[in-house]
């Protein structure tokens, strides 16, 4: 699922960036398996594809505690057999996860060969040089089997872990820093029981929400639903709380967060319609949200929906599947999916979350490391992970329609549809840059401020002001 509060990843990238690299001792960043002058360890790799190439090696992988690790690391055997390589993992937590990452990324000792990432970390650990260009080996058929057919990944998802490595400069150009290995997309699931009873129909645009989340907080009680809120969106003091849902809406209201000018970046979240968004948002959550909202995860708005405590949750889907499925929840088998609001030109823009995989730089083991990425994101592992495991957003086009997966998710209620209408139309809608996790938390400061009452269009002048003097 999303991340949440990261105050020490924070402090720990800060310091990792004002950290001189190593890449004067030893091999340098482009060293460990050839690619030493300058070029990429996959022009090493000659002759015909085989995946017994890199037989006998181990390959060791850094992963975060997520359903996602639990099928990799079910069907760890499989790639095993079929390369004769074998992997060596640690699991960590989803607090400390990045703290461990981020440490031993900037050290450059190199202790992990891959590892788990969002896409928005790229912004983080590609400047510095810390992981590896995989454009070279995904374009060498002497690495890379035919069969793990990169048109068969969603475009979009692909270009989301990549970039020219140029603050502002867009995604989808440049370096494959990343590849997508299981995401998100935000959108709005709802109780079906409480919808019918108070004779509701989900929300079609931002102002039907608004009204809807508040009917709910006013009249659930009276219709058996003691103490249940319209709807449950994150608002903990962290990056994550503006990612999904607020990002989402304030997407498709044709809003940025930054605009590029001659390479310049400029704030743009305090723009007159940003500033009106942002009122509306944090009226919303005044009238229909949880009372305790600002200190608000994805876990507990997950929970409050499972826990029939929120009417709805405007966030990842995940975060609503897993209340949804038979026996889960006291929720489970009355929870159904909506794209959620249009805005005003139509626009389902929706932000997303993606897990990814990518390899250490200064691996010394990239064949082999390269190998355990093409198994992990390829057909065969990703169909066995969406229908015996968790990977209920398929990355790859091929698994989304697999009658298979289609059939082990059509007891959700609009999973389906509602997948099918914003895959297309889901990108990360921030402009990349490194500063990102420090000025999106400081996004949410702001939001908070707004909702306690303070004056929307000063809090995001001030808000625009600091920002403009750190990522300009």
């Amino acid at each position: 699922m999303g991340v949440h509060d990261r105050r020490r990843f924070l402090a720990l990238t800060a310091a990792a960036s004002a950290t001189p690299l190593l890449s004067a001792c030893g091999a340098g960043f482009g060293g460990g398996e050839g690619g030493g002058n300058g070029g990429s360890a996959a022009d090493d790799i000659t002759g015909s594809f085989d995946w017994k190439k890199a037989k006998g090696r181990t390959v060791k992988a850094l992963l975060n505690k997520h359903p996602y690790t639990d099928a990799l690391i079910a069907d760890l055997k499989s790639f095993t057999e079929k390369t004769g390589v074998k992997v060596e993992y640690d699991v960590f937590p989803e607090d400390n996860y990045f703290d461990k990452l981020t440490v031993d990324l900037s050290s450059g000792r190199a202790s992990y060969d891959v590892f788990m990432l969002g896409a928005y970390m790229v912004w983080q650990y590609g400047p510095p040089g810390w992981l590896e260009d995989l454009g070279p080996w995904m374009s060498n058929s002497s690495a890379t089997g035919a069969e793990w057919d990169q048109g068969d990944f969603f475009p979009n998802l692909l270009q989301a872990d990549q970039w020219s490595l140029k603050a502002g400069a867009p995604l989808g150009q440049g370096g494959q820093y990343a590849l997508p290995w299981g995401w998100e997309t935000n959108v709005v699931a709802y109780n079906t029981e409480v919808f019918r009873k108070l004779g509701l129909k989900p929300a079609e645009t931002f102002d039907e929400l608004r009204e809807i989340s508040g009917a709910i907080k006013r009249r659930a009680p009276g219709a058996g639903f003691d103490g249940m809120y319209g709807v449950a969106v994150r608002g903990s003091r962290s990056w994550a709380t503006i990612h999904p849902g607020f990002m989402t809406m304030y997407s498709r209201y044709g809003l940025k967060d930054f605009t590029v000018d001659g390479g310049k970046i400029k704030p743009a979240m305090n723009t007159p319609q940003a500033v009106a968004f942002t009122r509306d948002w944090a009226e919303m959550v005044r009238k229909g949200g949880p009372p305790s909202w600002t200190s608000y995860t994805w876990y507990q708005c997950s929970s409050d929906l499972g826990a029939k405590k929120a009417g709805m949750l405007f966030d990842a889907d995940t975060a609503a599947y897993f209340q949804a499925v038979k026996g889960a929840s006291p929720a489970s088998g009355k929870i159904a999916f909506h794209p959620g609001p249009k805005g005003p030109d139509g626009s389902l823009a929706t932000n997303m979350w993606i897990w990814s995989l990518g390899m250490n730089a200064r691996s010394r083991n990239k064949h082999a490391a390269w190998l355990f990425l093409q198994w992990a994101t390829g057909k065969e592992h990703l169909r066995k992970a969406a229908v015996e495991g968790n990977h209920i957003d398929p990355v790859r086009k091929s698994v989304s329609q697999d009658a298979a997966y289609k059939d082990k998710m059509k007891g959700i209620e609009g999973f389906i549809e509602t997948f099918e209408t914003v895959v297309d139309q889901t990108k990360i809608q921030f402009t990349p840059q490194e500063q990102f996790f420090d000025a999106t938390t400081s996004w949410a400061a702001s939001l908070q401020e707004i909702y306690g009452g303070k004056n929307a269009s000063s809090v995001l002048n001030g808000l625009a002001s600091d920002l403009a003097a750190k990522v300009g």
